[in-house]
């Protein structure tokens, strides 16, 4: 039990897990996650069968994943718990430091100006028996310690920042906005799929106002440059086309123009209307006339096509209609414009609690390491005939006091002369 103990609070154990870590945080770089399952099917033709099996695709939210988090907190608490109770063991009695030998052995002289020098760097003195302890940078000693516990706190806080967050994909027509459930609105202002230059480039200017009134500016959002602000994270996710149709009654002259992305019935009577089915990218036009539509596309609608059923005393009649048509049912005119480009946006809402804990944690770290490699503990134990150091890195003080008192006592001899 004792060498188990040991082995995972021991730094190789900790050591793999980092690896491990940092070889599954390369492959979720690597191969984009939380994609559908189709899409690696059609981009790792060869590999997608092991990376679903591997949960590749999801590999931060995979099983192993989390257990390697797990074992590195437990690394991390065992190393700091240790560190811990050395601490409190060795603060409850002398240091061993007030037990060893002299080093170096003095005359009155040298014992006195030890005991100035030591003064004059302002260290502070307890007595243990006949010797005299000079301590500096006492807290020194609590640097490792605080490191570990601010490694430990940046594994669990960043794991709750990677888990606790919530995610949702939502779409949203240009003009639009989304309402979150704490009243924060998300709001596109335009989107388009190509660059001024014909260039694939989806992006989407993008404003958030939260529920305090405050408002970002107007931020352009796309593939790999998502917006943050207060709560929450924005990107470009996903894209889709939509029908727009202006619809006007030709009795009282009432103009509505309608954004269409899913299938609907537009009437005013409730009977006769129009059934709007879908908008496609593009047609071909076979030699007898015949039209075939084109189902999928990359980028704009080059030539648009509407599908439309015209429903008239229960007579449903199917009509392709061309952006800049229009057709006429009963008292409604209908006039099929060009399509609308909208975003799919992914929304992640990360509690801000979190992000002030993770930037606590790194000060925290901070801290601990300036205290760990710049305020390293001095011990001095003075006697009656001379002097031995002490601390976890002594020799930078023993070779201070050898210099000090070599170039005393140079000094004695040129005084003497």
């Amino acid at each position: 039990m004792k060498k188990l103990y040991s082995f995972f609070k021991s730094m190789r154990f900790g050591l793999i897990l980092l690896v491990l870590i940092a070889v599954c945080s390369v492959i979720g770089s690597i191969i984009p996650q939380d994609k559908e399952i189709s899409w690696y099917v059609q981009n790792y033709q060869d590999l997608h069968g092991v990376i679903l099996l591997c949960k590749a695709h999801r590999i931060f939210q995979s099983w192993y994943f989390i257990v390697l988090l797990a074992l590195l907190s437990l690394n991390l608490l065992l190393c700091t718990v240790t560190r811990l109770r050395t601490l409190l063991s060795t603060r409850s009695g002398p240091d061993p430091v007030a037990y060893s030998p002299d080093e170096v052995h003095l005359s009155e002289a040298g014992m006195s100006m030890l005991h100035e020098h030591l003064i004059r760097m302002r260290c502070r003195e307890s007595r243990y028996g006949n010797s005299v302890i000079y301590r500096k940078n006492s807290f020194g000693r609590y640097g490792t310690f605080i490191t570990h516990l601010s490694i430990l706190l940046t594994v669990i806080f960043g794991a709750a920042a990677l888990y606790l967050p919530t995610t949702i994909d939502q779409t949203c027509v240009p003009g639009e906005s989304i309402t979150m459930e704490d009243g924060t609105e998300i709001a596109v202002d335009s989107f388009h799929i190509e660059n001024e230059y014909g260039d694939l480039d989806y992006a989407s200017k993008v404003t958030v106002t939260l529920p305090n009134g405050k408002q970002s500016d107007l931020t352009e959002v796309s593939v790999n440059h998502p917006l943050s602000f207060g709560e929450y994270k924005i990107y470009q996710q996903t894209y889709g086309t939509a029908g727009s149709v202006t619809v006007r009654n030709t009795d009282t002259d009432g103009v509505d123009t309608l954004t269409l992305t899913d299938q609907c019935f537009l009437s005013i009577d409730g009977n006769n209307g129009m059934w709007y089915e879908a908008i496609y990218p593009g047609y071909i036009q076979e030699e007898d006339e015949t039209i075939t539509l084109i189902t999928s596309t990359t980028g704009r609608y080059e030539d648009p096509v509407y599908q439309v059923l015209l429903s008239s005393d229960g007579v449903n009649t199917p009509v392709l209609a061309f952006p800049g048509e229009k057709l006429t049912v009963y008292n409604m005119e209908f006039t099929f414009n060009d399509p609308v480009e909208y975003p799919g946006l992914r929304i992640k809402h990360t509690p801000k609690l979190i992000n002030a804990l993770l930037i606590a944690v790194f000060v925290l770290m901070i801290i601990g390491l300036y205290i760990t490699f710049f305020l390293q503990p001095v011990l001095v134990k003075v006697d009656d005939t001379g002097y031995a150091v002490g601390g976890p890195k002594p020799d930078g003080m023993r070779i201070e006091l050898q210099t000090l008192l070599e170039n005393e006592q140079v000094q004695e001899e040129n005084d003497e002369c």
